[in-house]
């Protein structure tokens, strides 16, 4: 079974979702699962990490593999496989040739190649995990590349600067995926991929000119209203009153927009009796609970 059709098929358990008799499935661009025919969003789908295999039909079903042929870096690659195109055996003669240029063709590859060779298919794998466009990856590609030719990961992690690259593209054109996302995804520690970051925005994003944007409520507000099931009417009321608490002189700076964001859409979802917990929130939101309450408190004092 797929993993549209197990979608499909809990959605019946479900009472909050009420889909149409025929649903159609699809998985949008942000990895959403929409259904085409009438629009009910069933939340959001990511790719995890493949289960483990043991037989040979399962080690070729599961298996990722990156391509031999790369846009980057060495064309020709010799294999071990003393074997002729028509499937002979070569000649130990031979065989000794082949080992020896093979020895040759990587002792001719750079340190850079090397990098990037890992680099690459790391980045397409957390960005395809987490719904990325094609044009954040390739911001993310130019980026690293920057690091790379800086010689920014000598004595760390490229790991961390694919992450933080990613990162960092995601900012750049403001698209919703959060940092603990990331994180999560790409199992790099928090600070690290904070060093990395901080490095990128210093060093690189000078030379293209870029600017970090920090992440916004309103993108935060409908995206966790998505995930929570809550009506339009209710993101609306909670960007209401989010905007009337700031006009008022409710300050930002210092406080994180994912804790705003949960808590105007708690206050909004109880005003019009659409009551979710506040552990629901602010696991959809990734606070805690205290955090999620103290917003609430703060916003109130400016909303009365």
């Amino acid at each position: 079974m797929s993993e549209i059709d197990a979608v499909v098929k809990d959605s019946y358990k479900s009472p909050e979702i009420n889909c149409c008799q025929n649903p159609k499935i699809i998985k949008n661009e942000e990895g959403i699962l929409v259904c085409s025919n009438c629009g009910v969003t069933y939340g959001q789908s990511y790719l995890f990490e493949e289960r483990r295999a043991f037989t040979q039909r399962e080690i070729k079903n599961r298996r990722r593999t990156e391509p031999v042929w790369r846009n980057f870096g060495s064309r020709t690659v010799i294999s071990n496989i003393y074997k002729d195109a028509k499937g002979h055996s070569l000649s130990p003669e031979r065989r000794r040739l082949f080992s020896r240029l093979n020895k040759i063709n990587h002792s001719l590859v750079s340190s850079m190649e090397r990098n990037l060779w890992g680099a690459r298919p790391y980045l397409n794998q957390i960005a395809a995990k987490l719904f990325i466009p094609n044009f954040i990856r390739e911001t993310a590609w130019q980026l690293y590349l920057s690091v790379a030719e800086k010689k920014l990961t000598m004595g760390r992690t490229i790991k961390g600067f694919v992450s933080a690259s990613l990162y960092a593209a995601i900012r750049i054109h403001e698209f919703p995926r959060l940092f603990e996302e990331v994180t999560e995804i790409a199992k790099v520690p928090r600070n690290s991929l904070h060093k990395c970051l901080g490095l990128i925005i210093k060093r690189v994003f000078p030379e293209f000119g870029y600017k970090y944007k920090p992440i916004t409520i309103p993108p935060l507000v409908y995206r966790f209203g998505n995930v929570l099931k809550l009506s339009m009417k209710t993101q609306k009321t909670a960007i209401a009153i989010l905007s009337k608490a700031i006009h008022k002189g409710l300050r930002r700076g210092g406080k994180d927009p994912k804790g705003l964001a949960a808590a105007a859409l708690y206050m909004a979802a109880k005003h019009n009796h659409e009551h979710r917990t506040q552990n629901d929130i602010s696991d959809v939101a990734m606070i805690t609970e205290v955090t999620l309450r103290n917003r609430i408190h703060q916003i109130k004092k400016y909303i009365k």
